[in-house]
């Protein structure tokens, strides 16, 4: 009967339509493993997949994620090079664990950067239509996603947490498109130098921090923020846009939204030191009822027209930015990138217009 319905529809709509291919059937031919923890695909966890990618790869090798909960502690080492995790739904595949600070394992005393549920140390890795949680709950720092190699990028993925949620640790780059980040205190913090384009960042808890930059001195750019949506949960109020970790800490926002639950003053000093007088914290043509201008606190700055013009993907990601550590220019090319063509059709992008709440 359902073949028959079929056909008939195919008739009324003429000869040349098809029904909507999955995006695993769209990646035929592209995809290295696929994991599925019913058994029905390579192998059944995300950390086995990574294991079998060749050390110091340098074709690029896709692992493709069927729906499920992945609760697995995993580790991209360093040596496992250009690999792309896909997700065959933003929503429904979740890779988690609930470590946290404070939590003793095998006699050894979980910190902040060992409580990541996925720690990604290679370089050019990339992570598309997938979540990274940390399910341990409000008890204190746990990470979800910690990022230590060179030209990473997330595309609409999903960063859910609490307090410490997205560990941006290394000095390297990140580019972040179309994802959704959510947390408490702190919860995008460290000294990476970061593009995020198109995210939906959500606050949790009322007079929290969104970031805590700790980019190191001489270093000309760290957290940039473009065509964003800052929003807060139900009742929550003065979420401060950040608060600098380290004293040259650098966070600009720009282009972006921003809902009445963000702090008038905007960014916080880090209590008990002076690093607010090194750092460099900016805004430009934000818009919403989180932008109160007039009572930004005094050491922040609002970009002129030519000043924001420096915060190109271009600019921020060039060697002259970090000659110490970045080996030469990137510019991620997704345009020309065919995965992240067919995915980007696949998705509905997170940020689909401005919200109050």
């Amino acid at each position: 009967m359902k073949k028959i319905l079929s056909l008939f529809i195919m008739f009324l709509l003429g000869s040349n339509f098809s029904p909507a291919k999955p995006l695993e059937a769209k990646l035929k031919g592209k995809i290295f493993l696929v994991v599925a923890r019913d058994g029905s695909g390579d192998v059944t966890s995300v950390q086995e997949a990574i294991n079998r990618v060749p050390d110091h790869n340098h074709c690029r090798k896709i692992v493709f994620i069927r729906k499920g909960v992945y609760k697995e502690k995993i580790v991209l080492s360093g040596t496992k090079t250009n690999v792309t995790l896909i997700g065959e739904d933003a929503d429904e595949v979740i890779l988690t664990y609930d470590d946290h600070t404070g939590r003793v394992v095998d006699t050894a005393t979980i910190g902040t950067y060992t409580s990541f549920s996925f720690a990604a140390d290679a370089s050019d890795f990339c992570a598309m239509n997938l979540t990274f949680m940390n399910s341990a709950g409000p008890v204190g720092q746990a990470v979800a996603l910690r990022t230590s190699g060179d030209r990473q990028i997330l595309f609409h993925c999903r960063l859910i947490g609490n307090q410490d949620t997205y560990y941006t640790f290394s000095r390297y780059r990140n580019y972040i498109q179309d994802c959704y980040i959510e947390g408490t205190t702190d919860y995008i913090f460290g000294r990476t130098t970061a593009i995020f384009d198109n995210c939906h960042i959500h606050s949790l808890k009322s007079g929290s921090f969104i970031t805590a930059a700790s980019t190191e001195q001489g270093v000309k750019f760290g957290y940039v923020m473009r065509n964003c949506l800052f929003t807060t949960a139900h009742e929550v109020s003065k979420v401060y846009l950040g608060r600098p970790w380290r004293p040259y800490g650098q966070t600009v926002i720009m282009n972006s939204y921003l809902t009445e639950g963000i702090h008038p003053e905007g960014w916080s000093i880090w209590r008990g030191n002076e690093n607010h007088k090194t750092c460099y914290y900016a805004e430009f043509n934000n818009t919403g009822p989180g932008v109160v201008n007039a009572n930004r606190i005094e050491w922040a700055k609002q970009l002129s027209p030519e000043e924001a013009t420096r915060y190109t993907i271009e600019n921020v990601f060039a060697r002259s930015t970090n000659p110490e550590l970045f080996s030469h220019d990137w510019k991620p090319d997704l345009d020309n990138d065919l995965v992240y063509q067919i995915v980007k059709k696949h998705v509905k992008p997170f940020l689909k217009g401005k919200k109050t709440r």
